[in-house]
């Protein structure tokens, strides 16, 4: 399978999805005009390589973004259940949540993020920037 990779804008993360790897990384600002338009395309290669995985095959995703709006906020629900659904099937998955030590409303959206993400190893991991 081939990797998912979406260069950042101003207005959208930076998307870099590794399959070989298992690692899945979204970085940047979110606030597209077009939810959907952006995103899309991130979830039709996720459910692909979510669905190719072997049962007891460990996943990492780094999540380090900035600011995003409330449309981004149900995109990212969204993105944490499907890695729920694939943990509850046997596979491992581990979230770092990254936000910047000076950026209280990242880490209280991780914290928030965290509460309804049971199945997951979801780690709340202070930076000094972006990863």
């Amino acid at each position: 399978m081939e990797n998912l990779i979406i260069e950042a804008t101003k207005c959208t993360p930076s998307v870099k999805f590794d399959a070989a790897h298992h690692t899945l990384g979204i970085s940047g600002e979110s606030y597209p005009e077009n939810i959907s338009e952006f995103y899309d395309p991130v979830f039709d290669w996720l459910k692909r390589y979510l669905g190719g995985l072997p049962e007891h095959q460990s996943v990492t995703a780094n999540i380090d973004i900035i600011y995003f709006n409330s449309n981004t906020s149900k995109v990212l629900t969204d993105f944490f259940r499907m890695l729920e659904k694939s943990a509850a099937q046997g596979r491992q998955v581990v979230v770092n949540w990254c936000y910047d030590k000076e950026n209280d409303i990242a880490l209280e959206h991780g914290k928030d993020f965290r509460e309804d993400a049971v199945a997951l190893e979801f780690n709340l991991v202070q930076t000094s920037g972006r990863i």
